[in-house]
C-alpha cells in the first residue's frame, strides 16, 4: 500500500470517528433532556395526588396568640 492509499484510509477512520462521536453527543443531549422532562412531570404529578389523596390538608390554619 503506497502512502496516498494509506493516508486517505486514515483520514476516512478519523472521519467516521467523528461522525460517531457526533451521534452520541446529539442521543446524550436527547436522553438529558428527556430525563428533565420526566422529572419535573414526575414532580408534578406527585403534588396533584398528594392533595386529591389529603384534599383537606393544609387548607387551613389555626393561629392563636
Amino acid at each position: 500500500m503506497d502512502i496516498a492509499a494509506m493516508s486517505v484510509t486514515l483520514n476516512q477512520s478519523k472521519v467516521q470517528q467523528q461522525a460517531g462521536i457526533s451521534v452520541l453527543k446529539m442521543a446524550m443531549g436527547v436522553e438529558a433532556t428527556k430525563a428533565d422532562s420526566i422529572a419535573s412531570l414526575a414532580n408534578g404529578t406527585t403534588k396533584a395526588m398528594e392533595s386529591t389523596v389529603q384534599p383537606n390538608l393544609g387548607a387551613n390554619l389555626d393561629i392563636g396568640a
